[in-house]
């Protein structure tokens, strides 16, 4: 066998190697990870829900956004954290959601929830007033295998208040 044929065999050998290496396919961890989800979702409107900042804002990875409705988006743990505060102050304020649909990808590093909230206040007058909505939550597996919100959107079902009138 000549050096040169040994290098070919050599070379064949270690990218059969690799190309087997690549062909295997990961495990299909999604219907776990989309009950790990489903999960968070429920104990993180727990969290919201009995008014606990730190458990809330926790479920954020440290870059999310927030996009409420009728304020800025707010971008990073401290905006997030700032924006939630306003919101748990609110007179009268509870808050529950529940996702109707959980996906992950087939890669299982992002995912998202969708589904409906009831928020309640009080207002001026003191009644109660309560908003249902909508929300979709983006999901991202952190280096550490934990799932972490990275966009967090809701927005109201209520009607638009009608437009002023004409003088």
């Amino acid at each position: 066998m000549t050096l040169s044929t040994a290098r070919s065999l050599g070379t064949a050998f270690v990218l059969s190697v690799f190309l087997l290496g690549c062909s295997q396919q990961l495990p299909d961890t999604r219907a776990a990870d989309e009950a790990v989800i489903r999960a968070a979702e429920a104990t993180w409107s727990k969290a919201a829900g009995a008014k606990q900042l730190d458990a809330t804002v926790a479920y954020y990875s440290a870059d999310a956004s927030l996009l409420a409705p009728n304020v800025p988006i707010a971008t990073g743990a401290e905006a997030i954290r700032a924006t939630w505060t306003q919101l748990l102050a609110l007179h009268g304020f509870s808050i529950h959601w529940q996702p109707a649909k959980v996906e992950v990808a087939r890669s299982a590093d992002l995912a998202f929830a969708q589904g409906t909230y009831e928020l309640t206040t009080t207002n001026a007058q003191g009644s109660p007033v309560t908003d249902r909505g909508k929300y979709v939550d983006v999901w991202k597996k952190q280096a550490d295998g934990t799932w972490k919100v990275v966009a967090d959107i809701f927005n109201s079902d209520l009607p638009l208040p009608p437009p002023p009138s004409g003088k």
